[in-house]
């Protein structure tokens, strides 16, 4: 059995002891059934993307991903907010990946609070009471902050800064999409070149000096106007305001141990402590709901 996940941006697939991460827009039309096809057999399904801005509405979106994930895959079932696997479109199965998770780790953690951050988001998930979890929307988790959205590459960076101070001075920033999360945590050293993953705003390459370029450019500036310090400066306030945003959350929930995954699992386990889901899960860290669904369902006997 495999386990995928199919976000917004990204599809997830554990196969075995592989993960494969492939970059798949859904607002792009981006091809499901050509990516799943080289796969066969039985496989658990958790999505995300039914979001993405190409649909109606979210039901339209499970449609088409359901349908063109059972185009190649048949025998797939689908993870919902139910805590239950299915086989046609139900409203259930919107935004379930979070669960998945939950599911898996409630018996391994109780009483503990999983971050996972990933390109696009952060959840916040208290593992206990599981049964307080079912049924949660996206809408439901954003009122509770479990929900957050920023991460480690997607987010653009004047959706969180409206100014920085540079060089003494306080500075507007500019809101277009000059710079991303990935562009402040490359040039902050929380992740390499290689795991800029995502496209950068002006589609260029992933290199410190670019995202340094791209950082000064959300000043209305050239990197030579306010030098490598004014873009570094943009990036630290930027983590800052995501940290916040985080810290606040937690707050919420109350002191609890916490289980850090996603892309970003280091940069939480060592800003906030707890345990590195990469330490205890390996390289399935990176792709927790697809490696979470799969288990699940084969613990359940799906």
């Amino acid at each position: 059995m495999i386990g995928i996940d199919i976000g917004g941006a990204n599809t997830k697939i554990v196969d075995g002891d592989e993960v494969i991460i492939r970059y798949c827009p859904l607002w792009k039309e981006a091809p499901i059934t050509e990516i799943l096809s080289e796969f066969d057999g039985s496989a658990a399904v958790v999505m995300s993307g039914e979001l993405a801005d190409c649909f109606y509405s979210k039901n339209e979106g499970i449609s088409f991903i359901v349908n063109a994930v059972r185009e190649v895959l048949p025998e797939a079932r689908f993870y919902g907010t139910d805590g239950r696997f299915h086989t046609k479109p139900v409203p259930e199965l919107a935004a379930a990946n979070w669960l998945a998770s939950a599911d898996l780790l409630r018996d391994r953690y109780p009483d503990s609070v999983l971050v996972d951050f990933g390109s696009t988001t952060a959840d916040i998930i208290p593992l206990f009471p599981f049964e307080e979890l079912l049924g949660q929307t996206d809408l439901t988790r954003l009122r509770k902050g479990y929900l957050i959205y920023c991460g480690m590459l997607r987010t653009p960076v004047a959706s969180l800064l409206r100014s920085v101070i540079i060089n003494g001075e306080v500075t507007p920033l500019s809101t277009e999409y000059f710079a991303s999360a990935g562009d402040a945590h490359l040039v902050l050293g929380h992740i390499t070149p290689e795991e800029y993953t995502t496209p950068t705003p002006d589609g260029k390459e992933a290199t410190r000096d670019l995202s340094l370029a791209r950082l000064a450019r959300s000043a209305c500036a050239d990197l030579e106007e306010v030098g490598e310090a004014g873009a570094v400066a943009i990036a630290e306030a930027f983590w800052k305001a995501e940290r916040s945003l985080l810290e606040e959350s937690l707050k919420r929930i109350g002191k609890r141990p916490l289980l850090a995954g996603g892309i970003g699992s280091r940069l939480i386990s060592s800003t906030f402590g707890g345990t590195d889901l990469f330490d205890e899960l390996g390289h399935f860290a990176d792709a927790l709901p697809a490696y979470a669904v799969r288990e699940v369902a084969e613990r359940n006997g799906i």
